[in-house]
């Protein structure tokens, strides 16, 4: 068993503010297995809707909360916000969360067990393992996570990930505080995966989880040409630039 008291939940928020609120409930509401503590780091990566507002008002409403409030002065990407979320991060434990409803806080648990037991480092919550709930939306986007980003990954990390595109991934902070990370947008998920593999005795566990998915009429950001990018990342990190 691992002992530990303090989980480090990374929010990188841009132009969520007709949701931020409720994705904050959701974490605020999660009592953690084990006692474990929760802080809350958001990294607003300069929203122009109205987002830090949102977040003002909610951190002066919520002071019993843990939140670590963070902005970037120009907008830099998703993976440069997750980039200071870790670096900020004080839990021996991190995961990262996105600020839109696709993710369910209540599944942190299912992540934190192989940890808490003493069996991992690292856990990635897969979209497309087990029974939990899925909103069926895009074949051909599920095609390219799981066909070609994931297992193109796999082929060289030699890990056998079902879902290396997932947002749910769980770190020891040690650990990711100790690796370089270049990607500052939606190269992170190839970036982190392909240096994570390369931690000696590293321990890397994958468990089920929920998926809410959001239409790109609700908000959705991710389009083709990120996919190309991570093409380009999988290779780059795993051939070139090790």
């Amino acid at each position: 068993m691992e002992n530990f008291k303090k989980l480090s939940i990374i929010i990188p928020a841009y132009n969520e503010a007709p949701t931020i609120h409720l994705i904050l409930d959701k974490v605020a509401e999660v009592d953690l297995i084990n006692g474990i503590g929760k802080e809350l780091i958001i990294v607003n990566d300069c929203s122009t809707d109205g987002t830090e507002q949102v977040l003002m008002t909610y951190i002066a409403n919520h002071p019993e909360i843990n939140i670590q409030y963070y902005k970037h002065a120009v907008n830099m990407g998703k993976g440069a916000a997750i980039h200071t979320g870790i670096q900020k991060a004080t839990g021996e434990y991190l995961i990262i969360q996105d600020a839109d409803l696709e993710y369910d806080p209540q599944e942190y648990n299912l992540l934190l067990e192989p940890v808490v037991r003493g069996f991992a480092d690292t856990v990635f919550g897969s979209r497309f393992l087990g029974g939990k709930p899925h909103r069926i939306l895009f074949f051909w986007h599920t095609i390219g996570n799981k066909l070609v980003l994931t297992f193109l990954s796999n082929m060289f990390t030699n890990l056998n990930l079902t879902d290396m595109e997932t947002c749910y991934k769980l770190f020891k902070t040690s650990i990711i505080q100790n690796i370089v990370l270049k990607e500052k947008r939606f190269g992170f998920e190839p970036e982190v995966t392909a240096k994570i593999a390369r931690v000696p005795g590293i321990r890397i566990y994958e468990v089920g989880i929920s998926y809410y998915g959001r239409t790109y009429e609700e908000g959705k950001k991710i389009g083709w040409k990120d996919g190309v990018r991570a093409i380009y990342c999988i290779l780059k990190y795993n051939l070139f630039s090790k």
